[in-house]
């Protein structure tokens, strides 16, 4: 007997939704952009048919401001007032389509508005806020679904390739104060971390999975790999007027960044599911296909994941908050390369945040309906 759960098409839905749900973030001044896995927040094309249209948005929001090097915090950095503060939000517009059963595509345009407090980057001893917004990279994909969804199978895999096009501001820039040579503001790009995009043409691979453990329990899992070929696009940092030794992280890198994600979900009724899972991103030290050089910050974080979904008809809502249980600043190429020249460990710093807030709303529209009677209208009629 084929659980009840799987018997409703939106079931499977909140099951790809809390599998792709939330961005692939290091949270903090780690230099990834707002990128979701999985057709942006909402995988809905796993229950779409032939025609089918899903709309969504998904916002997200984080505060960076714990300092890392290596795995070790820095809690000198908040205590001085001397932390940098990011403050992202990022709203994804994501239209899925159906082409089969198993088949969809979508796009995803993002949206972002950042600022950036620091001390550093306005002479040390005043702070200032540098600000950015804009489109974000926008994105593609085509997705399959390995298994029919219409079979309603108690699991499923989905692949999916897409690209994502340079067409985030990757040159935005502010007033920076104390910076000239007599002390006097100049307008710079802003920092990679919050520049709306990279510049760069990318290739997305990513995968989501579900599968039932029990009537009520059920496991899912996805993730992302986002290759960024190119690697560097000719914006500079100035960070080596900051330092001589920094002459090597005077042009922004282009780097990958990649998401995993593995959980458990149990629905408490028709309407409602929670889920719990843990979650690691990371942008790497060195890319798969490319170079590595110019200015970057590697880092990973592991997240601690809970979220509820509700559904009420067309309509889906999820919520979930990913919080910090570890994080890391590696060393990059550019720190190997000056340790190295030097002879002095070198090591840079990254801030993080303590947790991620994702809110996501879709709505379905289905191109063909169908005469169905009441026990097939509703499958959980008499039960």
């Amino acid at each position: 007997m084929t659980p009840k759960y799987f018997r409703h098409p939106w079931r499977i839905f909140l099951l790809a939704l809390l599998a792709a749900s939330g961005t692939a973030q290091a949270q903090g001044c780690v230099a990834i952009r707002h990128f979701s896995s999985c057709t942006g927040a909402h995988p809905e094309s796993s229950i779409l048919g032939p025609g089918d249209l899903m709309l969504s948005v998904n916002y997200r929001y984080f505060k960076s401001f714990r300092h890392f090097r290596g795995t070790e915090e820095e809690p000198d950095r908040v205590a001085n007032q001397t932390e940098v503060i990011n403050h992202s939000h990022a709203w994804d517009w994501v239209a899925t389509y159906g082409i089969s059963n198993r088949w969809y595509a979508a796009l995803v345009v993002p949206t972002v508005i950042n600022t950036r407090s620091s001390l550093y980057e306005h002479g040390r001893n005043e702070r200032y806020t540098t600000f950015s917004r804009g489109i974000g990279d926008v994105r593609w994909l085509i997705g399959y679904w390995l298994l029919d969804p219409a079979t309603l199978p108690k699991g499923n895999v989905a692949v999916a390739l897409g690209m994502k096009l340079p067409t985030g501001n990757y040159q935005a820039t502010d007033i920076f104060y104390n910076v000239g040579p007599n002390g006097e503001p100049q307008v710079r790009p802003v920092d990679q971390s919050i520049q709306p995009g990279d510049g760069g043409f990318g290739i997305s691979a990513e995968f989501q999975f579900y599968r039932e453990l029990s009537p009520a329990w059920f496991l899912y899992g996805g993730g992302f790999y986002l290759s960024n070929p190119r690697e560097t696009n000719g914006v500079r940092t100035f960070r080596e007027t900051l330092s001589p030794i920094l002459q090597n992280e005077a042009i922004m890198s282009v780097p990958d960044q990649f998401s995993l994600r593995l959980g458990v979900s149990h629905p408490f009724s028709d309407n409602f599911t929670a889920s719990l899972g843990a979650r690691y991103d990371a942008v790497p030290v060195e890319d798969l296909i490319g170079g590595s050089q110019g200015f970057r910050r590697p880092g990973n974080v592991l997240a601690i994941d809970p979220g509820v979904s509700y559904v009420n008809g067309p309509i889906a809502l999820n919520l979930s908050v990913p919080f910090a249980v570890r994080r890391e600043r590696p060393q990059s190429v550019t720190d190997k390369e000056t340790e190295e020249i030097t002879g002095t460990p070198r090591i840079g710093d990254a801030a993080f945040a303590d947790y991620l807030i994702n809110v996501g709303v879709a709505y379905r529209f289905t191109k063909t309906r169908v005469n169905l009677s009441p026990e097939q209208a509703d499958p959980f009629k008499g039960q």
